[in-house]
């Protein structure tokens, strides 16, 4: 059996997307609006994050999957690909954390600094 893929949870969530919100939550979801589905992520992302202090594995890796799922979600409701997700990674991964994080905080500055 092959690996399932978030190329994979992606092309569901595009499928889900075309389908009809009474029998589908994604379709639900979306046509609530990026807001809604940003929410949801919100909230899943609060539960990983209780539950990875606590000690149950099985928790940690089903709330990890909620957010990967609500994660696509809003990436979906606001047109952006997945690929251009890990293009960026890509990107940013050509350095150290570090440097990356200088870097973004180099251009923040510039950006709020008056012309000369």
């Amino acid at each position: 059996m092959a690996a399932f893929t978030l190329d994979d949870l992606a092309a569901v969530i595009a499928q889900r997307a075309r389908s009809d919100a009474a029998v589908s939550y994604t379709k639900s979801l979306l046509d609530a609006g990026p807001p809604r589905a940003a929410k949801k992520f919100g909230e899943e992302a609060v539960e990983l994050v209780i539950a990875a202090v606590e000690t149950e594995r099985r928790h940690v890796v089903a709330e990890a999957a909620d957010v990967l799922y609500h994660l696509l979600v809003v990436l979906q409701s606001r047109g952006v690909a997945l690929d251009e997700v890990l293009g960026e990674l890509a990107r940013r991964s050509a350095q150290s954390g570090h440097e990356e994080k200088a870097a973004r905080r180099r251009a923040d500055a510039s950006v709020g600094s008056p012309a000369t």
